[in-house]
Formats: structure tokens, C-alpha cells, sequence
């Protein structure tokens, strides 16, 4: 290992390479993670040396056109996916549609697909979209977070799950789940939007059949990030690509009038790459290049329990539903509060940026890369005061802003 690729200690290091304003608690990137600091750099390159200068030829000059795998294959070892099954690009709502189409396809005599009432709502807003769009007669069966695995049966044909919940931070057993699912004949769906760049994923090691996710909030990659999807590598070649876009076609400069799908997760490509957002996501890839993902499990694990610990002692008014135990917990804490929504604000306004979830959920996102022991120290002090003070009640606390 080179000096420029020597391993980075989480925190100590990694800090500094993050741009936080100075009087700011950052504590939502479960939401949108922080500015790295070579983002700007690496776009600005790509702009004026790449687009500027290169013009058109950048896509093959500059790999434009090969970087939704390059990109991927980085990706994969945070996730525990094998080489050449990560495709980068689209939104994370057309990757879980993608993934659940192809895991449907496989399963054509089964109607069920079952998720849980703590998935993100997208995730069931695509679900619903698509059963309707094939009109075949499939149903969206849901189960309470803890009913997951009781509710299994041989007449259901996908699983199609969040990892980890996005308002309590309870996180699944995905590979009791897997295991479970796939001996009674269930295709399993992934989502990672709250686990990849949170905690050690192992994609292959438990035989997960399709998975996907978002770049934008533990990894740091900018709002409006590109997505990714993974396909195991036994259904590479045969997953149908519901959204046949020219960029997933065998040979999409014969520019051929029929479509014929690119051998294994090529053909998960859709349209055109966002190139400019792909290389702030590199950039952020970066740092995550020299990390070693079980340190940053394991800070978060501690951070976690220090900001639980606090907050039981300054607020018991706050009730947690986040999970004690380690293994049932992503990398976030969440309280329950009635004025949740007005004291995160008055938080907001004194330099603690968390988020609210309705109905009621107070969220924490710790990220360990730039969120240390002293920073949830004061953190829980200025909670204390909010809450304990009531400055939630006043009346400028209580105007709902559009994004919450």
C-alpha cells in the first residue's frame, strides 16, 4: 500500500476532509452527508478539462462511458458485492423498480410481494406502480417490522425490504431473512439507502438476489447522487431489464430498432450516466478507499449509545425507538416526542441539524467521519435546553417548512 493510500483514522483523520460550517452540529447525514472537500476539485476537472476541453471525445477519452461500472466496482466492496454486479445511475426509486420487476419476472406462478409497513414509502409507491402497470394480479402484502420472518409462506414470490428503517433505525437481519426467504422459494430485494457507508454489508456472503441503494447520505455524495443496483451473478444474464433504455442494449451504437439486452448487469443501465454527479461520488469514494467500514461501525455503535445514555439522563421526555441492542440498529437514533416536529427546528436554529419524521420521530443520523464524542456531547446539552427549557413552543418553531 502506497503512502497516498495509507489506511485513514476515522475521525481523527477523516474530519478535516469535510467542509461543516464551524458553529454546526451535523447530525442528518442519514439525510444528505456532508461536503466532501475534494468534490469541488474533481467536478471542477471534469467541467473545464473533460467537457471543456475534450468536448464529445470525453466519453471515451475520460471513461466517461464505462463509469457507471468503474464506479460500481469501487462501490461493491462496501457492500460485499462481487466484481462487475454494481451498476451506477438513475434514481434510487427506478433501481428498486428495476430490481423488483426482474425478481417478479423470476417468480411468474407466485402474486405476493411482501415488505413491511417500516419501508420507505417510495419503495411501496414503486411496488403499487408496478403491479398495476403489469396488471397480472400481484398484491403488496405488508407486515409489521417484527412480523417479517413469521409472515414468510411459499406463496409469496419476492421479498422487498429496507435494510434499516428510516424512522427508527431497527435494522433487519438480512441474512436470517435471506436464508428463510430463498428455502421456501422467495426472490429477496435489498434496499440500502440507510446501510451502505453505515455499517458492513455482505451482499454475496448472504446470497442476496437483487439489492440497490442511494449515494447521497452516508456516502456523501450530493444531493440528487446516483443510485446503484446490484444483481448477484447467478441472475446477471438472465434478469429482464423492465426499463430496456439504449444503454443497457448489447450494442447500443448498432442503434438497431429492437432491443437486445447487454450480457449481465450492463443491461441494468438505463439512459445517460450523470457524469457530474458520478465524479463527486468518486471523490467521495476517495476517502471511503482508505476507511475501513468495520472502524466506522463501531464508532457509530459507541456515538450511538453516548447520545442514547444522554438523552435518557437530561430527556426523559423523549422516548427512544431506536434499538438498544447493537445488532438491531442502523447508524441512527430516534426519539418519539410529540412537539417533534417544532423542537427540531428551535435545534435547527441553534446549530443542530438532525430531521423530523412523521408523525413524530426526532431522527439523529451519526456519521463517524466527522462526528465525534464532543460534538454529541453538546449536542445533548442544546437538546436539554430545547426540550427541557420548552423553547419548542414558540410560535416560530411551529411553521412547517416544504421539506421537513
Amino acid at each position: 500500500m502506497t503512502e497516498a493510500k495509507s489506511q485513514l483514522r476515522v475521525y481523527d483523520d477523516t474530519r478535516a476532509m469535510f467542509h461543516l460550517p464551524a458553529d454546526v452540529i451535523y447530525l442528518d447525514g442519514n439525510s444528505l452527508g456532508a461536503l466532501p472537500l475534494g468534490v469541488a476539485e474533481r467536478v471542477a476537472h471534469v467541467v473545464t478539462a473533460e467537457w471543456g476541453d475534450e468536448l464529445i471525445r470525453a466519453w471515451n477519452t475520460a471513461g466517461w462511458y464505462v463509469q457507471p461500472r468503474r464506479v460500481g466496482d469501487r462501490l461493491a466492496r462496501l457492500i460485499g458485492a462481487e466484481p462487475g454486479t454494481v451498476m451506477m445511475g438513475d434514481t434510487l426509486s427506478l433501481k428498486v423498480y428495476q430490481a423488483l420487476a426482474a425478481a417478479l419476472d423470476m417468480n411468474r406462478e407466485r402474486k405476493i410481494v411482501l415488505s413491511d409497513t417500516g419501508n420507505f414509502p417510495t419503495d411501496l409507491y414503486m411496488a403499487e406502480g408496478l403491479i398495476a402497470t403489469l396488471g397480472r394480479g400481484h398484491q403488496l402484502r405488508l407486515a409489521a417490522p417484527e412480523e417479517v420472518e413469521a409472515s414468510l409462506s411459499d406463496d409469496i414470490a419476492v421479498l422487498y425490504l429496507t435494510e434499516v428503517d428510516y424512522r427508527t433505525g431497527r435494522r433487519h437481519d438480512m441474512l436470517t431473512l435471506t436464508r428463510k426467504a430463498h428455502a421456501l422459494g422467495i426472490v429477496t430485494v435489498w434496499d440500502l439507502a440507510h446501510s451502505a457507508g453505515a455499517l458492513p454489508v455482505d451482499l454475496a456472503g448472504v446470497g442476496a438476489d437483487f439489492a440497490a441503494g442511494c449515494t447521497y447520505k452516508y456516502l456523501n455524495a450530493g444531493p440528487g447522487a446516483p443510485a446503484f443496483l446490484y444483481v448477484a451473478p447467478r441472475h446477471a444474464d438472465q434478469a429482464r431489464a423492465a426499463l430496456s433504455g439504449w444503454m443497457g442494449h448489447a450494442n447500443p451504437f448498432a442503434f438497431d430498432l429492437g432491443y437486445q439486452p447487454a450480457g449481465g448487469v450492463e443491461r441494468m443501465r438505463v439512459g445517460t450516466p450523470p457524469v457530474l454527479a458520478m465524479a463527486a461520488l468518486e471523490a467521495s469514494l476517495d476517502i471511503w478507499d482508505r476507511v475501513d467500514i468495520g472502524e466506522v461501525r463501531a464508532r457509530s455503535l459507541a456515538l450511538g449509545d453516548l447520545l442514547i445514555a444522554e438523552v435518557a439522563r437530561r430527556c426523559p421526555s423523549l422516548k427512544l425507538v431506536t434499538p438498544r441492542a447493537h445488532a438491531q440498529r442502523g447508524s441512527q437514533i430516534s426519539f418519539a416526542f410529540a412537539g417533534g416536529y417544532a423542537a427540531m427546528q428551535a435545534l435547527i436554529a441553534r446549530g443542530v441539524i438532525g430531521d423530523f419524521r412523521a408523525p413524530d420521530i426526532m431522527r439523529f443520523g451519526i456519521t463517524p467521519l466527522y462526528i465525534g464524542e464532543a460534538e454529541v456531547m453538546k449536542a445533548a446539552g442544546i437538546i436539554e435546553e430545547v426540550i427541557n427549557g420548552e423553547v419548542w413552543r414558540r410560535p416560530e418553531y411551529q411553521v412547517v417548512n416544504a421539506v421537513t
